[in-house]
């Protein structure tokens, strides 16, 4: 894993900047620049972009890293944007062929036709919902995770495309926890993730 994609999908919108998924990226790429071998590309999807250049960056790496905050459950709407303009100029184009389902049998096999095969991706997500909302009995999630929950289509969107997911990181109660303490504990402790999950890439 020497190649790395980083997507920041914060934006700008209402009462959010998207200063923290800037913050997360920075430390994802102080974290990576600690060693030499690492190739490091990156996009925030507030830029112009390029949707071809952007399926080649996704060819390229052997993992991509997205960070992204949720707003009413799902990802920002310009990253979401993001995601349907550039797979589908990713079509027949690296990065997936088809649903993976032939005629002759089209109840089995879907979800087998991507071309991401051999990559890995990593999700982050900072949430205004606190961690206990996700795992305390009666609390909103109903003790379903991030990723079994909310982040579900996320994954599976991946896995369309043959990408390999590895454990990611979620950043909880940043509204209102987010204060200087607090900060230097998210970097702590997502620092610490980003160690354990690169010794065995």
């Amino acid at each position: 894993m020497k190649k790395i994609f980083i997507i920041n999908g914060g934006q700008k919108f209402a009462h959010s900047g998207g200063q923290f998924n800037q913050t997360v990226q920075d430390w994802t790429i102080e974290f990576l620049s600690k060693n030499s071998t690492y190739e490091i590309k990156t996009t925030h999807i507030e830029n112009e972009i390029d949707l071809q250049e952007e399926v080649e960056k996704f060819v390229w790496a052997d993992l991509v890293i997205y960070h992204t905050p949720v707003w009413w459950f799902q990802i920002p709407n310009l990253f979401k944007k993001y995601i349907d303009d550039v797979f589908t100029q990713g079509h027949n184009n690296g990065i997936y062929k088809s649903d993976g389902r032939s005629r002759v049998n089209p109840d089995i096999n879907y979800g087998t036709g991507g071309l991401l095969h051999g990559r890995k991706y990593m999700l982050t997500t900072s949430w205004n919902a606190p961690a206990t909302a996700f795992t305390l009995p009666g609390e909103f999630f109903d003790e379903t995770s991030v990723d079994d929950g909310v982040m579900f289509g996320f994954h599976k969107m991946n896995k369309f495309t043959g990408m390999e997911r590895i454990n990611g990181f979620h950043f909880h109660d940043v509204e209102k926890g987010a204060t200087p303490e607090n900060i230097v504990i998210f970097k702590e402790n997502y620092t610490n993730h980003l160690k354990e999950i690169f010794k065995t890439l």
